[in-house]
């Protein structure tokens, strides 16, 4: 008798999904990508009537989120994958095919100044016109919830450190400082994961939305850090900076905030302080829990951002030289033997 064999079954249970709703000689799902989470996304067919497969297994994700989200999006006129067929009690989706043209490779310095305004039309419209009534709020216990993880997984997973009771008190005060900027800002829908590896570039043109499932009603600055200070990619202060007034006015013009230039420079920078810490527990907890080695690679560009940014306020700058006395000269990059 054969032993179970799930990985074999979950793969025929895709196979036979696809064929229901695309006919019994579609070929068997080939891997189109996965996440960092326990999704993963199937390509069936090639060319025009290439479709993609959403594999969430019930079990360890939910499908509702994602299929609320996108109907949001939609109805607000921007481009979310359409839904073809569902099977939620499998974890199946049949969704609109985007293509590969991820944002990230198609970046460069001339390139920049074309996409980044666009993607921020795309943002001011999610954060006008999209209903966030519903979605979780991005509250106190949340954002403390997420940085919570920077002393589990990156000081004591990846670099061995205990804080001990004067580090938890450090933590504790700079977590409660960056929660109540986070909670000054105008709140409005968040995307929460809005950076160049979930923007993809259609064939009309047009901008596409992936990878939301897990919106939220939050800080008005946290989807534009995401973009500007985004894990994957630097660019000079300078620049960041400019994008981030233009930002401003608009978003002042389309009736969204009322902060001056400093104000808003100064959210930028703490909501985007909340991300990269939790960033950074994040991409640890990938390697050490789940065995995704990948993000480890990118904690270097992560810490700098924690570390440039975090010196220049009072309300993190301890955290920041505590962090820099446990890294010292390490290669965050290596994982913990």
């Amino acid at each position: 008798m054969n032993a179970p064999n799930p990985a074999q079954d979950r793969a025929a249970a895709r196979t036979a999904f696809a064929r229901a709703h695309l006919g019994p000689d579609c070929a068997e799902p080939h891997p189109a990508s996965s996440d960092a989470s326990f999704r993963s996304y199937w390509r069936v067919g090639t060319g025009a009537a290439s479709v993609v497969l959403m594999d969430a297994p019930p079990e360890r994700e939910d499908l509702g989120p994602w299929l609320d989200v996108a109907a949001r999006l939609r109805a607000a006129g921007l481009r979310a994958p359409r839904v073809l067929a569902e099977d939620r009690s499998q974890g199946f989706l049949l969704i609109e095919d985007f293509g590969t043209r991820t944002l990230l490779p198609e970046l460069n310095e001339a390139s920049v100044e074309a996409h980044y305004p666009q993607a921020m039309r795309a943002m001011l419209q999610m954060q006008a016109t999209v209903d966030a009534a519903g979605l979780p709020d991005y509250d106190a216990d949340r954002l403390v919830a997420e940085m919570e993880l920077l002393p589990t997984w990156f000081l004591q997973h990846h670099l061995g450190i205990d804080p001990g009771c004067d580090g938890w008190d450090e933590l504790e005060r700079a977590f409660a400082a960056l929660v109540r900027a986070a909670l000054e800002q105008p709140q409005v829908f968040v995307h929460r994961d809005f950076h160049s590896r979930n923007l993809m570039l259609l064939d009309d043109g047009e901008l596409g939305l992936i990878d939301f499932q897990d919106a939220v009603r939050g800080p008005i600055a946290y989807d534009l850090v995401s973009l500007l200070r985004d894990c994957y990619i630097v660019w000079p202060d300078e620049r960041v900076h400019g994008w981030c007034e233009a930002y401003r006015v608009q978003a002042a013009a389309a009736g969204l905030l009322r902060a001056d230039r400093a104000s808003f420079a100064r959210w930028f920078d703490l909501i985007g302080l909340q991300r990269h810490l939790k960033v950074l527990g994040i991409f640890c907890r990938l390697w050490y829990r789940d065995g995704k080695a990948g993000y480890l690679a990118d904690l270097p560009r992560v810490w700098d951002y924690v570390r440039r940014v975090g010196a220049r306020h009072g309300e993190t700058r301890a955290l920041v030289a505590r962090l820099e006395a446990a890294i010292g000269a390490r290669d965050l990059s290596l994982a913990r033997a």
